[in-house]
């Protein structure tokens, strides 16, 4: 009874089966995306897009497929390869009421270690992209994403995951380490050890950098590395979320163990004085998780349905949100997902616990280039609405897009609403006589 009556009080466009909210692209922007989500919709072609597209770059060129890259997908996905590039993107997604949330495109995943180089450069990236995120004015709160593997070897990740599973690291341990601290971290040998503290070290300038300027998302990644990630995350939190919520940790919900998790990291910030930031998402590696559960004789880490996952995601939302309603100034959350159910659950529930709209302890999230129909809505009724931005130059983001395409395929296939509105915003316009086309 409780849900009907705060629905009634919901505006009716959280209902999202408003074109109009596609009144804001322009001709080509609204026939690239249904071009893009008609061919998404094809399973065999979302699955294969990573030969596909090898393909065409060896029949094209480099220089070819990058042509026919650039005005579609790329353009689709991506906000740019240069400051100016992008900062043309933000600028009408900031007069849309939308805010962009800046990801370098860069991860790392078993032997694919590059070594303390590229790890250096991959740092620089991240701190022209916290630069970039505080010095323009495309938004008010600016955040960004950051993954942990572009800074530190997955290897070292997967050790050090095995190592506090048998015996947990003191946080206050990595605090030191990030602080400069020579520390002899158990288990670890030599050069594991110095590569372990250049990361924090280059972990530690994002922090400094970024501290009361710009909020760092740190993305999570796999569960066979997820633990370390959330370690070095959490000591970064105890460090630098003093007096607000600077750095964020991923909460995948798609984990059975997703909950248990989100308590512990509500008690840790407790217990240690802290802020916590969390970044609530279903979860973006199901097929590999599974599959590698199945090689390894090891239960399968994942939900078993879509409704379990629904639940946990709604379940753990529930928990921020009433968090949220009593130490708004201690917790933040950006609801960052495409599944409409739970973005009006989540209004519904801050309308029942009086937490404001755009108080800045509440914000939704979606990927660039999709879900603008909830997107554009939701910043509409005076919600802080996000949108996750990758930018570099098409062979930099090409594995980004890839990967995206594949880990969200479910995501994908399930388009068919934002493209039917699509096509009733191209019929409105082709015949604007039409009754219903207004």
């Amino acid at each position: 009874m409780v849900a009907t009556r705060l629905s009634n009080r919901l505006p009716a466009p959280l209902a999202f089966k408003d074109p109009s909210a596609f009144r804001v692209k322009s001709w080509g922007e609204l026939l690239r995306a249904l071009g893009i989500f008609q061919f998404c919709s094809f399973p065999v072609l979302v699955n294969n897009c990573g030969k596909l597209m090898s393909i065409a770059r060896t029949v094209l060129g480099r220089r070819g497929f990058s042509l026919l890259l650039r005005p579609t997908v790329y353009a689709q996905f991506v906000a740019g390869e240069n400051e100016r590039e992008i900062s043309k993107s933000m600028e009408k997604m900031s007069m849309l009421g939308l805010r962009p949330m800046l990801a370098v495109p860069i991860e790392e995943d078993l032997g694919e270690s590059t070594g303390e180089k590229r790890y250096d450069e991959n740092m620089e990236s991240m701190l022209e992209c916290v630069r970039m995120s505080h010095t323009n004015t495309w938004s008010k709160d600016p955040m960004m994403q950051l993954k942990i593997t572009a800074l530190l070897r997955p290897e070292l990740c997967v050790k050090l995951t095995t190592l506090i599973s048998q015996q947990p690291y003191d946080l206050n341990l990595l605090v030191r380490a990030l602080d400069g601290e020579q520390i002899n971290f158990p288990g670890l040998d030599g050069n594991e050890i110095a590569h372990f503290l250049c990361g924090l070290q280059r972990l530690n300038k994002i922090g400094e950098a970024s501290v009361n300027k710009v909020r760092v998302l740190v993305d999570a990644e796999y569960t066979y590395m997820n633990p370390a990630l959330s370690l070095v995350t959490t000591a970064m939190m105890k460090k630098f979320n003093k007096d607000g919520a600077w750095i964020w940790n991923t909460y995948q919900c798609y984990l059975k163990e997703s909950r248990s998790l989100l308590l512990e990291g509500l008690l840790l910030s407790k217990n240690e004085g802290f802020c916590l930031g969390v970044k609530l998402v279903r979860g973006a590696y199901m097929d590999k998780e599974r599959k590698l559960a199945e090689k390894e004789g090891r239960l399968d880490p994942i939900h078993q349905s879509w409704e379990d996952t629904n639940n946990s995601y709604n379940g753990s939302l529930d928990v921020m949100l009433e968090a949220i309603s009593q130490k708004p100034e201690r917790y933040r959350i950006i609801v960052a997902t495409h599944n409409e159910e739970s973005v009006r659950r989540a209004a519904e529930r801050m309308e029942q616990l009086g937490i404001d709209k755009d108080g800045g302890s509440v914000c939704f999230g979606q990927l660039l280039g999709m879900c603008d129909h909830v997107s554009l809505t939701m910043a509409k009724e005076g919600y802080a609405v996000y949108k996750s931005v990758p930018y570099g130059s098409v062979d930099d983001t090409l594995p980004y897009l890839v990967r995206r395409a594949q880990e969200n395929r479910t995501v994908l296939q399930g388009i068919r609403k934002e493209r039917d509105l699509l096509k009733q915003e191209l019929r409105r316009r082709l015949c604007p006589g039409l009754r219903g086309g207004s």
